[in-house]
């Protein structure tokens, strides 16, 4: 009972904090509305255009990779902490883990989802990385 007793203080400690401020903030705050104020606010640029308009699919494709490439990391914090219990197995299951997300991750770079440079760039890069290859022309 005690634990649940300590969670119940600080869930009501975090929600009257909460409460606080916003009573304070209405109560002390400015109260004169000017236009500027009640235009949105986006990272200090004004904005610009419809906030419905397309966007390239390549955004959702790197957002995409964040995800599955952040997810990781919530595997690996469950192995670090019991890295002494799992032993070689432990350690051998999560190199191949690493090297299955290197693989992928390669996969991507090559497939050019990572590249958002213009069209004209990307192009000239692939041409020198087939002449490179090819053995044509050094990397250098």
């Amino acid at each position: 009972m005690q634990s649940w007793l300590s969670i119940l203080i600080l869930f009501v400690l975090g929600a009257g904090f909460g409460a606080f401020n916003v009573a304070i903030s209405q109560l002390l705050g400015p109260k004169v509305v000017t236009p500027e104020k009640q235009a949105p606010y986006e990272c200090g640029v004004p904005p610009v255009g419809d906030a419905r308009e397309r966007q390239s699919v390549k955004f959702y494709l790197v957002a995409m990779v964040f995800l599955l490439f952040d997810i990781e990391v919530a595997f690996l914090y469950p192995w670090a902490m019991a890295l002494r219990d799992l032993g070689w197995t432990g350690f051998v299951q999560v190199v191949t883990f690493m090297a299955i997300l290197a693989i992928g991750y390669i996969y991507i770079w090559r497939k050019g989802v990572l590249d958002w440079g213009p069209d004209e760039v990307r192009a000239r890069m692939a041409a020198r990385a087939r002449k490179v290859s090819d053995g044509t022309r050094t990397a250098a």
